[in-house]
């Protein structure tokens, strides 16, 4: 059952991460609210590496898929990139693996859903939007304002 109060919802997503982090150790971690406060920066590259149902029904503003960095890495060179999934985990073995090729790489810490607990903005293809893709309805951990879709 999804937790009735924001603040469980938000320890929710701080359990699942933290059980996360044993398969990626060490790697380095930016915030939801760090990267609000940098997104945008010419230095910076966001990376949505969930798959493409997932980024249909949202991503974060300004973010690219996994497979559009890949498609040309150079474009980036010089970059800090911030990946991001659901929870945190994808993005993390994610990140470990830009990290031992030597990208700056951070993962977003609790990733999406923590991104609308710090009320970060999502587009779709149409443009901006308050939905965002969740893994089933007890996994449903978004802030109130947000739309949860499975």
């Amino acid at each position: 059952m999804r937790p009735r109060s924001e603040e469980a919802r938000r320890e929710r997503i701080e359990k699942l991460y933290e059980k996360s982090r044993r398969f990626f150790p060490g790697v380095a971690e930016i915030t939801a609210e760090e990267l609000a406060r940098r997104i945008g920066e010419k230095d910076l590259v966001v990376v949505d590496v969930r798959a493409s149902h997932e980024q249909a029904v949202s991503m974060i503003t300004g973010a690219i898929s996994r497979r559009e960095f890949e498609s040309d890495p150079e474009a980036f060179s010089g970059a800090t990139v911030v990946a991001y999934c659901t929870i945190g985990h994808r993005s993390g073995l994610y990140v470990q693996k830009l990290a031992d090729r030597g990208w700056h790489a951070l993962n977003l810490r609790g990733a999406i859903l923590a991104w609308t607990h710090a009320g970060g903005a999502l587009v779709d293809p149409e443009g901006p939007t308050r939905r965002v893709h969740v893994w089933s309805r007890k996994t449903s951990f978004a802030a109130d304002e947000y739309e949860p879709v499975w």
